[in-house]
């Protein structure tokens, strides 16, 4: 630990920041929706998500098996964000007052939430979680997040991120800064905000990840505007050592994240057996759907990709054998992946044309075999 550090009130300063990305709440949405970051409308100029509808308020259910969000709501905040053009014109045209707020996991984004509060420092031993402070390191003058990140990368020979001129990074209206960057590595980092799992960076640095949102540039809040800082306005892929420090912090996932639920031995025959009707119907699909559904009783990970990419193919089987309608199956199978991971329109699209395309091209006879 680098025992010359000192630190003073004026280490929280950044150069002077930029207009905001856009005037005005309806232009930002689709700006962040035109670089693949799902949104979701805050309420009137205040940081936090628009208030569930009377019925969500008062029912209790989880995100994705919410009607609101199939009929084009915003209940339950960051679950509802989505990439729809469509959608967003219908959310912010018809209340443009609203602000923006960005899903962080479906973005793929790892944002470092960096705080300026005045608070007096904790022990020495909770300024960086896994790393002890010896006594001979003169903290006088640290105070806030901004002291702490920089401890943690001089520590490692690195530059800190709140300096990161490389990638997108936000004023916050307390003087605080969020540092956007892109997750390279496909792994599902988690959030340090909001969790209740005690895991941090540093004390007043949080991450912002799977299972939370952050306020997108540009908009305005009672307290002030969240305003790029610099020239750059994309994130840069997550830096190696930070990843190395993320990891060691706990913010990868727990493992034992339950699986797709298998479809049952009797479903399975009912997929494959014979009969007729609206009953049959509905049996077939129940059971196909049953992982894809099963998904949603988790807000992360449990394979989600891979069972709705086997529920797509073994539909596409189904309706070119002649024993599926097209376009109820496809529609049933939409509904499902949406209900399942909300505000993925775009992903679970590509993901069923995929399935849906091979599995076309080689029909599913009764007896289970393909030509």
């Amino acid at each position: 630990m680098p025992s010359e550090l000192r630190f003073s009130r004026s280490d929280s300063r950044l150069p002077a920041p930029q207009a905001p990305v856009a005037g005005q709440s309806p232009d930002t949405a689709r700006w962040c929706a035109r670089r693949g970051w799902p949104v979701h409308p805050l309420a009137v100029r205040r940081k936090t998500p628009v208030a569930n509808c009377g019925h969500c308020r008062t029912d209790r259910h989880a995100p994705a098996a919410c009607p609101c969000l199939a009929d084009g709501g915003w209940c339950h905040g960051f679950h509802a964000a989505t990439l729809d053009q469509e959608r967003i014109r219908q959310w912010w045209g018809r209340r443009p007052e609203l602000g923006v707020g960005v899903s962080c996991g479906p973005a793929g984004l790892v944002v470092v939430d960096i705080d300026a509060h005045p608070a007096q420092p904790p022990a020495r031993d909770r300024i960086l979680p896994g790393i002890p402070i010896s006594d001979d390191v003169d903290l006088t003058g640290l105070a806030n997040g901004f002291h702490t990140i920089a401890v943690l990368a001089a520590l490692r020979g690195r530059q800190s991120p709140a300096e990161d001129a490389t990638t997108l990074r936000v004023r916050t209206p307390s003087g605080g800064l969020h540092v956007w960057y892109r997750a390279a590595d496909h792994r599902r980092w988690q959030s340090s905000v909001g969790t209740g799992t005690g895991r941090a960076l540093a004390w007043q640095v949080d991450i912002r990840a799977h299972g939370s949102y952050i306020v997108a540039p540009g908009n305005t809040t009672d307290a002030g505007t969240y305003t790029p800082v610099g020239d750059t306005l994309e994130p840069a892929p997550l830096p190696v050592w930070l990843a190395q420090e993320l990891e060691r912090t706990g913010h990868l996932p727990a493992t034992g994240v339950p699986a797709p639920r298998p479809v049952p031995p009797r479903a399975q025959q009912a997929v494959l057996g014979a009969g007729g009707g609206r009953s049959r119907v509905r049996r077939v699909l129940a059971a196909v759907l049953a992982p894809v559904e099963a998904c949603g009783q988790v807000p992360e990970g449990a394979g989600f990709s891979d069972a709705l990419n086997r529920a797509a193919y073994t539909l596409g089987g189904l309706i070119a054998a002649g024993r599926l309608p097209r376009e109820e199956a496809e529609s049933a199978l939409r509904d499902t992946a949406a209900a399942a991971r909300p505000g993925q329109e775009h992903r679970i699209g590509h993901i069923i044309a995929a399935g849906l395309g091979a599995g076309l091209e080689r029909p599913l006879h009764p007896t289970g075999r393909r030509p």
